[in-house]
């Protein structure tokens, strides 16, 4: 797969800009919440699930196009930005390619100093929450991960803390701990490897398993396999 098939720089804007005017008014996504939803769909147990089952979410109210060819141009967009997520949870934070890095907001040093109060900021909130509305899509499948794996559910906790903005309690009743502008960009920068060790859980989870072959024990009046001499009903398959 070649970066062509990828969003480079102009159309990564082109389609912000789509969203910013066509989905965010009618409770879709931003291109941070895009892409944190396209990479839950990259690594979701069972096979991929066509466009026309996940797009709609993108939107919030389906807009209406000028044309079929406006259509045809954003559905291109779309597909890229999958083939580009799809791509990234093959790599872990050591080996992924620059080009594959979550689209996701981080100030600059310029925008951090003029800030007053780092901690307010929601740095990864839109990433997560674009994750989880995936999630909703195979929920029993995902229920199923999280039962059977420690190390799953551990990583839905730093993402809900991203979405949340808080560390949960052991007591559901108390109140949660805020976290701070560090703290989410530590998760921020495990995306990648939490994004890659899902995705090989998945690819095991595809993978059919060969059963073990059993050799075929010796007919009751065969020779024996051990090398007794005897018939197999008179030595090892004696009741």
């Amino acid at each position: 797969m070649s970066t062509s098939r990828y969003l480079d720089d102009a159309a990564i804007e082109r389609l912000a800009d789509l969203l910013d005017q066509r989905a965010v008014p009618h409770r879709g996504f931003n291109l941070e919440a895009l892409d944190g939803y396209l990479s839950a769909l990259a690594v979701s147990p069972g096979e991929p699930l066509p466009l026309e089952q996940w797009q709609p979410a993108v939107w919030g109210t389906p807009p209406r196009w000028d044309d079929d060819a406006e259509r045809a141009d954003i559905e291109q967009l779309l597909a890229s930005h999958h083939a580009m997520a799809s791509a990234r949870v093959r790599h872990d934070g050591d080996s992924l390619p620059d080009h594959l890095a979550p689209l996701l907001w981080l100030p600059t040093d310029e925008e951090a100093d003029e800030q007053d109060d780092l901690d307010e900021l929601d740095v990864g909130r839109d990433w997560a929450l674009g994750f989880f509305t995936a999630v909703e899509l195979r929920e029993m499948e995902w229920e199923q991960w999280l039962d059977d794996h420690d190390w799953i559910d551990h990583a839905f906790e730093l993402l809900d803390r991203l979405a949340s903005g808080e560390i949960m309690a052991e007591d559901p009743t108390a109140e949660g701990t805020p976290i701070g502008y560090r703290e989410r960009l530590e998760i921020v920068a495990r995306l990648p490897d939490i994004l890659g060790d899902l995705n090989h859980h998945r690819v095991q989870a595809m993978t059919p398993r060969e059963p073990l072959r059993q050799e075929a024990a010796p007919g009751r009046n065969d020779p024996c396999s051990c090398g007794s001499g005897k018939k197999y009903k008179k030595c090892c398959g004696a009741d």
